[in-house]
């Protein structure tokens, strides 16, 4: 303001007078001098009442704009201008115009049609009157004119502080929109929507990719935000605009997270929770971060842009503080999350998820904004969330080393341990992309982790050349589980007093672990073709062994040697043979029907490799010695099977078939 303004004379007016707080633009309630809603009807708009009243506003006008030009462009600058009577005409006729907005309901309104943009063209010039008087020397009548000025353009922008706030808030929306039945928790009133009459009927917008319907404001209410911004801002009052959009705006996203479900929980609160419980609040907060990434920042983005189209940088600024605090309360969450230690392994899915989320978040920030320590932080609570899942997926190192049961598994089957961490890590690897991240950022920040990793990578390349990949991290320590947790089978099947017991839980946990390997892709590339090699050859090994144990005495019953004595067979020793033979394979059938093994094809395979080697021999024993006996029941009583009695009896083998073990001790 120009210093030689005459501020003691009577009637003179500051510039822009008191401007309102922080806390009156943010919550509204400041009053306008003055209201009085009888002045005019109800329906009826002051606008016309005043404007219908004078048809010389446009000549008016007209002059007004011409004698500004003049004074900005060839005006003598070294004198006080003269203040031509037109000018106190206008001045007269936009005063008494905010005093009609003043006293009446339409106050929040300004019309909202033709005359909407008449009423700021006016304001506009009772800007430029203002700063264009406040550059030349003054004498009483451009004093007088200049602080009239000055008073009525305070007055205007008091009114249009009031518009703005009536346009941005939330809370006077009376405006519900369709939600689409698919979409949850999507508000039933949205903070996009206007108050004003005129917009109530437009039609909701829709995305074309989901066919959720948008929170939005309509298309006449954005364009009236962008004259009332650009009048305040010209005239210099940028601070207050920015103040009430910023807070209401505020204010309307928090709405919007309460609508979505989504409230703040604090450590108190996940300390007493169980753990459905805080899945359930872990679920909810993705979902709003969801919600944001895909959604509400981009349309928050677009609203800024079209309020503020002529101040592209004001636009980015203010939507910048917007999600940046939205994005900190968002972080809250993770952040008190990583702080409870007390999560058992089956616990890391959840982590993942939120460590996916937060990855989603920082590329929606990296795109949608220039707010490189917001970034960071949500980098940084990335990384911690990551910490996190690291810690959580080494429990299971921990929970099969700790396995120390000393109790077999009934009837030789799959291990309870062995099921747990094949199915573990077969879900694990659906997160194997984000695993490998998680791994790969631990170990950059660990030192001496990063040096045993190297050591223990350089190890398995030497051993298994086909391991890949090779520098992966998470690959070394899933191979670690891997071979933690064949060593803890091994030493659990020594625990089986019956060799052959050991060998079918051997076949039955190998089996498993294989079968599971190969239908996850994942674990099957990260293991290698070598280690898939080995562990089949392991498997016939087991299965060699079992033959052995269990069916070597059978068919040394069935040898042809050592039956003759003095060049004739001996039917003592023939009766003894079949006798022997009888006795083995009902206490093989009894015991083997109640071992388990549940692979059928493992089952398959072990009962015709069994019937192969038992049935010929048998038949061809029989065959050979069954005539030195005599017909009748004297045969009967040492031949007890036939061929084909036996391929049956070999076909109910390892069916777990527990109805028997309650009269009878398990033997191991």
């Amino acid at each position: 303001m120009n210093k030689r303004l005459n501020s003691e004379k009577a009637g003179s007016f500051p510039r822009f007078g008191r401007r309102r707080s922080k806390r009156e633009l943010e919550t509204g309630s400041f009053k306008l001098k003055g209201l009085n809603p009888k002045v005019c009807g109800k329906n009826q708009n002051p606008v016309e009442l005043f404007w219908k009243s004078d048809l010389n506003h446009d000549q008016i006008l007209e002059k007004v704009v011409q004698f500004i030009e003049k004074l900005a462009s060839g005006q003598d600058k070294s004198k006080a201008p003269e203040i031509p009577n037109f000018v106190e005409s206008f001045l007269k006729m936009v005063e008494s115009r905010i005093a009609t907005y003043e006293q009446s309901e339409a106050s929040a309104k300004l019309g909202f049609n033709e005359e909407y943009t008449s009423f700021f063209e006016a304001v506009s010039c009772l800007s430029k009157i203002v700063n264009t008087l406040d550059e030349f020397p003054f004498d009483s009548a451009t004093t007088s004119c200049f602080n009239r000025a000055g008073s009525v353009h305070h007055r205007a922008m008091l009114l249009s502080e009031y518009q703005f706030l009536a346009l941005l808030d939330i809370s006077k929306r009376n405006c519900n929109v369709t939600v689409d039945s698919k979409t949850p928790k999507t508000p039933k009133q949205s903070f996009f929507n206007s108050n004003q009459e005129t917009d109530r009927c437009v039609k909701p917008e829709y995305d074309s990719g989901t066919g959720i319907v948008f929170p939005y404001f309509p298309p006449q209410s954005v364009a009236n935000m962008n004259q009332v911004a650009l009048a305040m801002i010209s005239a210099g009052y940028e601070e207050e605009c920015f103040i009430v959009y910023s807070g209401l705006r505020l204010k309307a996203l928090d709405f919007e997270f309460s609508n979505q479900g989504y409230e703040n929980v604090n450590m108190e609160d996940f300390q007493s929770m169980d753990w459905e419980s805080l899945e359930g609040e872990i679920d909810n907060w993705i979902h709003i971060v969801k919600y944001c990434t895909t959604n509400l920042f981009s349309v928050e983005r677009k609203l800024c842009n079209s309020v503020f189209p002529e101040h592209s940088l004001i636009a980015q600024k203010l939507f910048c503080d917007l999600a940046t605090s939205l994005t900190i309360r968002l972080l809250n969450f993770p952040n008190a999350i990583v702080l409870i230690k007390q999560y058992s392994a089956e616990k890391l899915f959840k982590f993942l998820d939120i460590y996916e989320t937060l990855r989603d978040l920082t590329s929606s920030l990296d795109s949608e904004l220039s707010a490189l320590d917001l970034i960071s932080e949500t980098s940084e609570t990335q990384r911690r969330v990551g910490v996190a899942a690291v810690t959580i997926f080494c429990q299971l190192e921990n929970s099969i080393k700790s396995d120390n049961g000393r109790i077999p598994v009934a009837s030789g089957a799959v291990h309870p341990l062995t099921r747990y961490t094949m199915n573990y890590l077969k879900y694990a690897c659906e997160y194997k992309d984000t695993l490998e991240r998680v791994f790969q950022q631990h170990y950059e920040t660990e030192g001496s982790t990063r040096r045993k990793v190297q050591k223990q990578e350089s190890k398995n390349a030497v051993e298994d050349n086909d391991r890949i990949p090779k520098t992966s991290h998470f690959s070394v320590k899933l191979m670690m589980v891997m071979d933690l947790l064949d060593a803890k089978i091994e030493m659990k099947s020594k625990f089986y007093r019956d060799p052959a017991l050991r060998y079918i839980f051997l076949m039955n946990n190998g089996r498993y672990i294989l079968q599971k390997i190969k239908g996850s892709t994942d674990i099957d590339e990260i293991m290698g073709p070598s280690w898939s090699g080995k562990r089949t050859s392991d498997l016939r090994q087991y299965h060699k062994n079992y033959q052995r144990e269990t069916w070597r005495k059978v068919l040394q019953c069935l040898n042809h040697e050592g039956l003759q004595t003095n060049g004739k067979v001996s039917k003592a020793i023939l009766k003894g043979r079949f006798k022997n033979f009888n006795t083995l394979f009902d206490e093989i059938h009894k015991t083997q029907s109640i071992w388990m093994v549940s692979d059928e094809q493992l089952k398959s395979e072990l009962r015709v490799s069994i019937s192969a080697v038992v049935i010929p021999a048998y038949r061809s024993f029989l065959g050979r010695f069954k005539p030195h006996f005599d017909s009748g029941k004297k045969a009967e009583k040492y031949i007890k099977y036939q061929p084909e009695d036996i391929e049956g009896l070999i076909d109910k083998l390892f069916e777990g078939n527990m109805t028997s073990m309650g009269r009878r001790r398990h033997n191991n």
